[in-house]
């Protein structure tokens, strides 16, 4: 990466507040056309950050014994008790 990009990359503030801030402005600045890009990207975001989450509660569950087979369809059979196909 160019230098001069990684020093402006080094002076963004790293406050959340003024993050959002800033934010928000770069997003009432955007194109029309470019909204919808935006939007995926944080969604996709997002999404990666679940991921990451339910990843790490699995491993955390497998780790404590509650992700053997068993639990697993003890969990998908008490599912389907309280959702029933119609």
């Amino acid at each position: 990466m160019a230098q001069w990009r990684m020093s402006i990359l080094n002076a963004m503030p790293v406050d959340p507040k003024e993050l959002r801030s800033l934010l928000l402005a770069d997003i009432d600045r955007l194109p029309d056309e470019h909204l919808a890009v935006a939007h995926r990207f944080l969604q996709e975001m997002e999404i990666r950050h679940l991921m990451d989450s339910l990843g790490e509660a699995a491993d955390a569950a497998e780790a404590a014994g509650k992700m053997s087979a068993e639990s697993i369809q003890e969990a998908i059979l008490e599912h389907r008790r309280k959702h029933p196909y119609q």
